[in-house]
């Protein structure tokens, strides 16, 4: 268990949410500059960011006959804003967020980026414009960093999850609004939105879907979790036995969580998540008798099978490839 702990630095939300906010905002700034370029595309996919080796990225972005890429480096602590002509520009991260925002305007300007974007935050209670927004200044990179950490290793559980998939399954990617990583899956049929639902909502619920993800916390979660929802939830969704056994179905938020702390303590980490993503989406896509070619490979009993570990892939795959015994004389 201490291994397991070490491995999955701890993540307390009232000791980062400070920098939590901040980073928030910040992320906010650069998603909104993909969102105003981007091409669109069904359920918002061409709005989040993406996991790198050294933190989030927004992956090329078309402008014209260029493209650039804004990425942050957690390392360095800096937004890197690269073009295909070779232009580089780095931008410190920390201090207000009206002050990155006017650097980033700035920095795009210099490149030739006429950027025009809506300066509110979305998906926050209370929004602050941007540009007026000294409230949000803290930013504590070791703590940025070991967000990103824990990101980075939930992003290979929830990638190796999505391969099990064989319908229509979104990429593992960030959104900057609800600031939590996801990876969801379609049934292919349609499903109506809720009727009081805004543009974001109506968009990205259009389709029967089963999402999972990670999320630091806040709105009364006192801490990072784990969620799992189906859309629409169906009769008898929330008193489904899920696994393991701390997983449990939060009414306010109508998600099973599991808390990150749980997972921590766990003797197998990875695991602990390749079961609550997998029963919690069996629970939904049963209810709904979603079709049965879909199903998700590399699971028996609703339990991951051995031959999903990389190392035992690795050996299978050697052995497809090697050459046929001789036959017996």
């Amino acid at each position: 268990m201490a291994n397991a702990q070490a491995d999955w630095p701890a993540l307390p939300l009232e000791a980062w949410k400070d920098t939590y906010d901040t980073l928030h905002m910040y992320t906010q700034v650069v998603g909104k500059v993909r969102l105003e370029f981007a091409p669109m595309m069904n359920e918002w996919w061409q709005v989040p960011l993406y996991l790198t080796a050294r933190g989030l990225t927004t992956s090329p972005i078309p402008y014209r006959d260029r493209t650039f890429a804004m990425t942050f480096d957690f390392f360095e602590h800096q937004l890197h804003v690269d073009t295909s002509d070779g232009e580089v520009r780095r931008i410190p991260l920390g201090g207000a967020v009206k002050t990155f925002y006017r650097e980033v305007m700035d920095t795009l300007h210099a490149l030739g980026i006429d950027a025009t974007i809506w300066p509110h935050p979305v998906e926050v209670p209370d929004p602050i414009p941007f540009d007026q927004d000294d409230r949000h200044h803290t930013y504590d990179p070791d703590a940025a960093r070991r967000f990103w950490d824990v990101l980075r290793q939930v992003a290979v559980v929830l990638t190796e999850f999505r391969a099990r998939f064989t319908g229509k399954c979104s990429p593992v990617h960030f959104f900057w609004g609800s600031f939590d990583l996801a990876v969801t899956r379609f049934s292919g049929r349609s499903a109506a939105p809720k009727p009081d639902a805004d543009l974001i909502t109506r968009l990205a619920y259009d389709a029967q879907l089963s999402s999972v993800g990670f999320w630091p916390g806040g709105q009364g979660i006192d801490g990072a979790a784990f969620y799992s929802y189906t859309y629409p939830e169906p009769t008898g969704f929330r008193s489904q036995t899920v696994r393991p056994a701390a997983a449990f179905y939060q009414d306010q938020l109508g998600e099973f969580l599991l808390m990150y702390d749980d997972v921590r303590a766990a003797a197998d980490p990875r695991r602990a998540i390749l079961d609550f993503a997998q029963s919690t989406y069996e629970a939904g896509a049963r209810l709904q008798n979603w079709p049965r070619e879909l199903v998700s490979h590399g699971v028996e009993g609703g339990h991951v099978v051995a031959s999903h570990d990389p190392s035992q892939r690795t050996s299978e795959l050697a052995a497809s490839k090697a050459p046929n015994p001789a036959p017996e004389q």
